[in-house]
């Protein structure tokens, strides 16, 4: 491969690095080709981009970007798949759904939410980080669930004051 090959593909991953938001670092050699046709499948379905990358051309591009990615430099060894993804725990709902059936792909790592996970135990970890929207639903019960109460509240006196009333007039 000559140098401005690889620089093609360095400045792509780096682009690619400031477009989305969240990658995964996986593992998917010995993956034969109906199992990995059925990965990138399953990836293509839930918006999710799957490129095998070189562990050098990688690492170049991660010392490009803007983002501390240092705690991912020594997990860059044998085959290295990066997975794209905009959502969070996308990634990692399809490796768990994925290896029900396989034995890979792996987890390396990831980067998600400004935060780096290393390490195939984070896989659980990662499936349970809520996405932005899920937060701000979660925020949205939460600051509803007061006013629930006051409406509620003030709805059972309504009740109770209008049967008072209602008593008072019959009595005259």
């Amino acid at each position: 491969m000559r140098r401005e090959e690889k620089n093609a593909i360095i400045n792509s991953l780096a682009e690619k690095l400031k477009e989305y938001s969240h990658f995964y670092l996986t593992d998917t050699a010995q993956l034969n080709a109906a199992d990995t046709s059925a990965l990138r499948r399953k990836c293509f379905e839930n918006d999710i981009k799957l490129i095998v990358v070189k562990n050098t051309l990688l690492r170049k591009a991660l010392e490009m970007s803007e983002g501390n990615f240092e705690e991912l430099y020594p997990i860059l060894n044998g085959t290295t798949s990066i997975m794209f993804t905009q959502t969070g725990n996308a990634p990692a709902k399809l490796i768990k759904e994925f290896r029900k059936a396989h034995d890979k792909p792996v987890l390396k790592g990831a980067y998600v939410q400004e935060s780096v996970f290393v390490g195939e135990n984070m896989l659980d970890a990662l499936v349970s980080v809520k996405t932005r929207e899920e937060l701000i639903g979660d925020i949205i019960l939460l600051l509803q669930s007061p006013a629930k109460n006051v409406v509620s509240a003030l709805q059972s006196g309504g009740n109770k004051l209008h049967g008072v009333l209602e008593t008072l007039s019959k009595k005259e």
